[in-house]
């Protein structure tokens, strides 16, 4: 499993609004999701966060959320490259977002504390940790994120050890946050 942010799916969920399912088989929206967090704590803002899943299959999504649920993972990585091949924004500290499961539905809250960019070869053990897979070594970290970006990076680069990694930290806010 790799904790790259997958941004091809949250189009569909911000920018179309689909109907999902979250808790209990309730069916919802993001927005309906986003009004129910509201309620509990209105000190969040109006505006419905981006909402996206960890990895590139449901079953990574699912995995990693669990992870996210748990309190281990506390943070992700994702490529530049991949941001200025899609024209994303980068993430920001103090952004929110909706973490969805492998079907697309809305699970969790999560704010952003710390956004840094470095080369690939100097991801530190820190972040490898924060990451919370595997054995959480930098070994297992550089490992599955090299097959992970080989496999499914959206830039036409490819994989080079010097490549621009966003390191991204952030902290559970919903549920139990």
């Amino acid at each position: 499993m790799v904790g790259s942010r997958y941004r091809t799916r949250h189009l569909l969920l911000t920018k179309c609004r689909l109907p999902v399912h979250y808790g209990r088989g309730v069916p919802s929206t993001l927005d309906d999701f986003w009004t129910a967090r509201r309620l509990e704590r209105p000190d969040l803002p109006v505006d419905v966060p981006e909402a996206w899943s960890f990895g590139a299959t449901p079953e990574q999504a699912d995995a990693l959320l669990q992870l996210v649920l748990d309190g281990v993972k506390v943070g992700t990585a994702s490529l530049l490259w991949d941001y200025e091949a899609t024209g994303d924004p980068l993430p920001a500290v103090d952004e929110l977002s909706i973490v969805t499961d492998g079907s697309d539905a809305p699970r969790a809250v999560i704010e952003t504390t710390l956004v840094q960019v470095v080369p690939f070869d100097q991801v530190d053990a820190d972040h490898a940790w924060a990451e919370g897979e595997g054995d959480r070594t930098l070994e297992h970290w550089r490992a599955v994120h090299e097959a992970f970006w080989r496999a499914h990076s959206e830039n036409p680069r490819g994989f080079a050890p010097d490549m621009p990694v966003v390191c991204e930290r952030f902290r559970l806010l919903w549920p139990n946050g």
